[in-house]
């Protein structure tokens, strides 16, 4: 058989029964998660993505809710500007697109916060679309069983686009499929440390299994710190708002991080980014 046979073999015998992957589940609530799942773990996203369902159902729904509550509803997914951003594009679904999330790359891309990979995702999950869909577990599939190679290196966008595409057969409906059983190849079998390739159900045709297994030797991307950076002190400070049920004094934020020159620099971004916003009276809050 052939990769993508296998993968697709595979996937609809073994996918993750994930809640944004069910038949019933609606392309708004496929982009949600695809805004959710950005750097941000599968198991931190799941009760917040159901919350969120439940209380807007539809782009409108979350375009009328007030941004505070939609940063309190974010909690600590991180990145919180994805928040807002998702905010700002269900409102501009509701008012140009009848509160259907667009099925075209082109209009997806036009809206707020998406970029290609978003916009491709939500073709592909959302509407069962042949849109390759190229993510990091993607690229270190296509590294390994079709170039032979330990890891993917640098992204090279167009030829990693066609790569997958190569590998997409020209129906809709299986194309979809197979486009998220590599992304689920990379992320719970194919991956980065320790890949599980006994487990693996493309073994047989994999072209580094093949060559013996040889280490990555290229470019490695660096490991990026959290403890002590500007997006730690971001949260931080952002928590003292979400926790807060009103206003705050500077004294709250003040005692939120000891280091002054660098907690001013996070509270100066987040005004500047609309996470937060500063009272006539001087307090600070959430935006309206």
């Amino acid at each position: 058989m052939s990769l993508p046979a296998l993968v697709l073999d595979w996937y609809r015998a073994s996918a993750r029964d994930l809640p944004w992957r069910r038949p019933e589940t609606t392309p708004w609530g496929v982009m949600v998660s695809e805004f959710m799942l950005q750097q941000t773990p599968v198991a931190r996203v799941e009760p917040v993505w159901t919350a969120w369902m439940d209380r807007w159902p539809v782009p409108s729904a979350l375009a009328a809710a007030p941004r505070a509550d939609v940063l309190r509803a974010w909690g600590k997914l991180g990145y919180p500007r994805r928040a807002l951003r998702l905010h700002e594009a269900a409102a501009e679904i509701a008012r140009a697109h009848g509160d259907v999330v667009p099925s075209d790359v082109n209009a997806l891309e036009a809206l707020p916060g998406i970029g290609s990979y978003t916009a491709r995702a939500i073709a592909a999950f959302g509407y069962g679309r042949r849109c390759p869909v190229v993510d990091t577990n993607v690229r270190r599939v296509v590294a390994r069983a079709v170039h032979g190679r330990g890891d993917a290196g640098p992204a090279r966008t167009t030829a990693d686009l066609a790569d997958v595409d190569a590998l997409l057969p020209g129906d809709d409906a299986s194309a979809a499929v197979i486009s998220a059983g590599l992304m689920e190849l990379g992320a719970v079998v194919c991956i980065a440390r320790g890949p599980r390739c006994s487990a693996c159900p493309v073994r047989s045709v994999c072209a580094w299994q093949a060559a013996g297994r040889p280490e990555y030797s290229g470019p490695r991307k660096p490991v990026q710190a959290f403890a002590g950076t500007d997006r730690q002190v971001r949260g931080r400070l952002l928590d003292v708002l979400r926790d807060a049920p009103g206003p705050v004094e500077r004294a709250a934020l003040d005692a939120a991080w000891s280091d002054a020159a660098q907690r001013d620099r996070c509270l100066h971004s987040l005004l500047v980014d609309g996470l937060a916003e500063q009272h006539d009276d001087g307090r600070f809050a959430l935006p309206a």
